[in-house]
């Protein structure tokens, strides 16, 4: 199953953007679902992380830890990450692609999650999917708007100010 969103981050370069979504250890901060990635040894010459993926549905946590590789590198424009294990079993199939581009007003974000497996339906994936984006959303105008403290120096906005900070939100095991 392959679900798609596109968000636009208004005030954001391309470049800003891209530099949000190319690296996996990037994304903890401003989107819930990457719950942690650590980066490994690279996988032939390819970068690689070790993630735990963590989404909510009602009152449960589901949580899975897996290697992804990107395995597609387009700078400025594309990363794409994949499940590859160090492993001779078969495991299911998890690919992030994210694609930037630019916008009227401001940069174009399109995050696509593909899964194979039976643990999500096409209809609760998709609906985690659509929610993290768009929380994913308003943290990324927070970082945009230099409200996170993380060392990155983006462009200044140059219309919407960001929205309110989004609440915590405590995770169970």
């Amino acid at each position: 199953m392959r679900t798609v969103v596109t968000e636009v981050i208004h005030g954001a370069e391309p470049a800003w953007l891209f530099a949000q979504v190319e690296s996996l250890d990037r994304y903890p901060p401003w989107m819930r679902l990457v719950h942690r990635a650590t980066e490994l040894e690279p996988d032939e010459g390819r970068a690689a992380w070790w993630v735990e993926l963590r989404a909510r549905v009602g009152p449960f946590t589901r949580s899975k830890q897996l290697r992804m590789v990107r395995t597609q590198f387009e700078p400025g424009r594309r990363a794409r990450f994949e499940r590859i294990q160090p492993d001779e079993r078969d495991h299911a199939a998890w690919i992030l692609d994210a694609t930037i581009e630019g916008a009227d007003s401001g940069a174009s974000m399109t995050m696509a999650l593909e899964y194979s497996g039976q643990l999500w339906s096409r209809t609760v994936l998709g609906r985690i999917l659509d929610d993290e984006i768009r929380r994913a959303t308003r943290a990324l105008n927070e970082l945009l708007a230099g409200d996170s403290g993380l060392g990155v120096s983006p462009p200044p906005p140059e219309s919407d100010p960001a929205p309110p900070p989004v609440s915590g939100e405590a995770t169970t095991h």
